[in-house]
């Protein structure tokens, strides 16, 4: 297969919210010719049709036609129960033309799902996958084809995976210029419980704790700072709880490193010092931050 053809003709993907629908428009726009369905709710559909980003949506997987790459895009528990069902005996969705159906997902942990997919028939082939494209709101509203340009894509393959299924979906995700790279599942959990997962609850946190104290007339006094700072606190709630909930000890231990130094900041007001060690380190790893980030 060489780059120029379309790594896969046809793609089912479940859940057409930010990351699902940016996937549908991206392959439209990168790939026209291959067939691109969707399964959501009928509003939703409704939306992704008229934008073109789907030629056929449906509301449920076993109304689908045979597909050679299944994208799980619901939110992280859900994807995992669907996996459950297919490990069960549900339908999977084939192609014919390939010799095992391919299928990941988009969510932002992976050992709970990874652990699930060990219990797929041998006929299908799971790689778990997490593209860091996002935004500060959620839904198809929001959707766009460049929403993964430049940003990494992480592949969680978990050893019965072919290297034939890991190159296509590199070779799929590089088409819609993103930089895929390769983790194990454990490794994946730990670093985004801190530059992921901390960085939101944090922002939600002080947003809301801010928003508290000062209301509505408070906040009118509020420059930029603020307004940087908390870009991620419009977030969906849903998404985040199952992040939360299958990442809880990772998040754990993220949340009390960032304890410890607030701890720091609050023991040491009246003296500086602890102010300007943190701020020197942090001054430091905000300009390595920058430099793939500009």
């Amino acid at each position: 297969m060489t780059s120029s053809e379309i790594p896969f003709p046809s793609i089912a993907i479940v859940g057409l919210g930010l990351i699902g629908g940016s996937i549908a428009l991206g392959v439209r726009e990168r790939w026209p010719e291959s067939r691109v369905f969707g399964v959501d709710t009928e509003p939703v559909l409704a939306h992704a049709l008229g934008s073109g980003a789907i030629e056929r949506g449906v509301v449920s997987i076993d109304d689908l036609p045979n597909v050679a790459l299944i994208i799980l895009a619901a939110p992280v528990r859900q994807n995992i129960e669907l996996l459950q069902q297919f490990s069960r005996g549900g339908r999977v969705l084939s192609d014919p033309a390939d010799r095992q159906t391919i299928v990941t997902d988009v969510g932002g942990t992976k050992r709970d799902i990874v652990a699930a997919a060990r219990a797929l028939p041998t006929t299908t082939t799971f790689v778990g996958g997490h593209p860091l494209g996002g935004g500060e709101r959620g839904g198809f509203a929001f959707a766009r084809p460049d929403l993964f340009a430049g940003r990494p894509w992480i592949f969680t393959p978990d050893g019965r995976e072919s290297a034939e299924a890991v190159e296509r979906l590199s070779r799929f995700v590089i088409g819609l210029e993103a930089k895929p790279s390769i983790l194990s599942a454990d490794e994946h959990d730990r670093v985004m419980a801190f530059v992921s997962h901390l960085p939101q609850l944090v922002a939600s946190a002080l947003m809301d704790t801010v928003g508290s104290a000062a209301q509505g007339e408070g906040l009118r006094m509020a420059g930029r700072g603020l307004v940087d700072t908390t870009r991620l606190a419009s977030s969906p709630a849903d998404v985040w709880r199952d992040i939360c909930l299958t990442n809880a000890d990772s998040i754990g231990d993220a949340l009390d490193c960032f304890i410890a130094r607030l701890t720091q900041l609050r023991g040491d007001l009246r003296r500086g010092d602890a102010v300007e060690a943190i701020f020197s380190a942090a001054a430091k790893w905000r300009a390595e931050l920058m430099k793939d980030n500009h």
